[in-house]
């Protein structure tokens, strides 16, 4: 891995779909489109978060997740993990986004910049959209995804622009003695 890599899909939410979870209804049946997506302050455009109190808002615009790391997960789910089955906004390949440290920023395409703010947390909605995967996933699903330490990060866009599916990522700053991403993390379990 190395400090560029390549957006291999911007995904944005396919449908809310009912869940048991407090608010009734999840986003995370995200899809991969085609063409350019504006970036804005919130996120992709045409994307939604339905529980604004742990997903969204301006540190959390986005989430990305590696290629790299959705392969290790379709070999253990043994199933087809296509870009936005994670609920990422941003499908990666080349970048080792685990390695990032906080306060890093990555310029996509041409103009927009993000910046990493802080790991993904899982969560028991994510838990019960893995079981439509593996039945068997939803119990320890947590705990599991935790401990592979594959979390992927969440970003602040930090100037906004359009990115679209074959765009370059360039690492363009690493603060100087910021905690590494993983370091960051706080297991839920």
């Amino acid at each position: 891995m190395s400090d560029t890599g390549r957006l291999l899909a911007v995904c944005v939410v396919r449908a809310l779909r009912p869940d048991a979870g407090s608010l009734g209804v999840t986003a995370i049946d995200k899809a991969a489109v085609d063409g350019a997506v504006r970036l804005g302050r919130y996120g992709a455009y045409a994307d939604v978060q339905a529980n604004r109190k742990h997903h969204g808002g301006p540190d959390k615009a986005l989430y990305a997740y590696a290629q790299e790391d959705a392969e290790f997960w379709e070999t253990e789910l043994r199933a087809p993990l296509p870009p936005g089955w994670f609920g990422e906004n941003l499908r990666v390949e080349g970048l080792d986004v685990n390695r990032a440290r906080i306060g890093e920023q990555w310029r996509i395409g041409e103009t927009a910049v993000v910046e990493v703010t802080m790991p993904r947390t899982p969560c028991q909605t994510f838990a019960r959209w893995v079981r439509i995967v593996d039945r068997s996933a939803e119990r320890g699903w947590v705990r599991r995804f935790s401990a592979e330490r594959r979390l992927g990060p969440y970003l602040r866009v930090v100037r906004t622009g359009s990115v679209r599916a074959g765009d370059p990522i360039s690492v363009i700053h690493v603060p100087d003695g910021a905690p590494g991403l993983l370091d960051a993390y706080v297991d839920p379990a």
